[in-house]
């Protein structure tokens, strides 16, 4: 397919994602109605209750998980230069599943717990910040990387903690359910309160996505073509993680997505961020909205979301890299 029909291709993909996903439930929409809905017909009052207060907020709010989450893992790849690099890789995933389950053990409501997650996410990656500027060693890179995993292994003590204190009757379902991920009681007010900080983190990363791609050449090669490396990486990492927090503390724990879609997105435009970009959002948000529309529909009660993405986006994954193992082999 050519470059250009590429970029529109991939949106119409995500558009009809969007349009299944508001078609296909407990209450069935036809095409007509929903146009007619958005349009302003009111004649069927119950549709128009489903479509506005339960479905669109929930394929709206897949697709901003899913855009977010393979964004945030082509940013974190590009500027790592390491393939296997995903969201979580700073800790901000179990940082913020790590406030979220105090939420719930301290028994908040839903928007605190939503926040309380957020805050957690971003002071795991902060504190691995601090930590990579405090040791200042070679291989900045690595030492950060290693900080993650050390913030995200405190973490995850911190997450079992929670649930050995949790109520085993009410607390400890609720916190499982959600460490496995969710889009089951997303409301309007959940979407409005996580699309300005995905906004926020996506927009540097579009404007400087030329410059943010000679990161992928080493810090040697971006300095000699005027990019400050470090400050660029910094700001890089800042936006992902805000990104990443966000859709976390309102969806869960969410894997595969952000190391998945950008390797499918390769695929197809290549390893240039200014195309990866949009091409690796473009697809997670349509894989992650078919994917939650598989967890509502498949059985009587919802599968979690980790579980659908583990079982779907390991297949893919490995099929990926035996496709790249044939290409290097010739």
């Amino acid at each position: 397919m050519s470059e250009r029909l590429l970029p529109p291709a991939l949106l119409l993909g995500l558009l009809a994602a969007l349009m299944i996903g508001a078609m296909i439930g407990p209450y069935p929409l036809s095409p007509g109605q929903i146009f007619g809905i958005l349009a302003g017909d009111r004649s069927d009052a119950q549709a128009a209750v489903v479509l506005w207060n339960l479905r669109l907020p929930r394929v709206l709010a897949a697709a901003l998980v899913g855009g977010a989450l393979a964004a945030a893992g082509a940013a974190y790849q590009t500027i790592f230069r390491n393939p296997l690099v995903s969201p979580d890789i700073l800790g901000v995933s179990a940082g913020a599943g790590f406030g979220a389950t105090l939420g719930i053990l301290l028994g908040l409501p839903v928007m605190a717990i939503q926040m309380l997650g957020f805050g957690m996410g971003l002071l795991a990656v902060v504190l691995v910040l601090g930590l990579t500027w405090a040791l200042r060693g070679e291989g900045q890179i690595l030492v950060m990387v290693l900080c993650g995993v050390a913030v995200g292994a405190l973490a995850g003590a911190g997450i079992s903690l929670v649930k050995l204190l949790a109520d085993p009757d009410q607390q400890l379902p609720a916190i499982t359910f959600w460490l496995m991920g969710s889009l089951a009681g997303i409301k309007r007010p959940d979407l409005w309160a996580a699309l300005p900080a995905v906004l926020i983190g996506l927009a540097p990363l579009i404007l400087l996505r030329w410059r943010i791609g000679l990161l992928s050449l080493g810090d040697d090669e971006a300095r000699a073509l005027g990019v400050e490396a470090g400050r660029l990486r910094l700001l890089v990492v800042a936006c992902a993680t805000l990104m990443t927090a966000a859709v976390t503390a309102m969806a869960g724990i969410v894997g595969w997505v952000g190391l998945m879609a950008p390797h499918m997105a390769r695929l197809l435009v290549g390893p240039r961020f200014d195309r990866l970009l949009p091409a690796a959002a473009l697809l997670g948000a349509s894989f992650m909205v078919l994917t939650d529309l598989a967890a509502r529909s498949l059985a009587t009660m919802e599968i979690p979301l980790g579980v659908l993405t583990a079982v779907i986006g390991a297949p893919i994954f490995l099929w990926l890299l035996a496709r790249r193992a044939r290409t290097w082999a010739e």
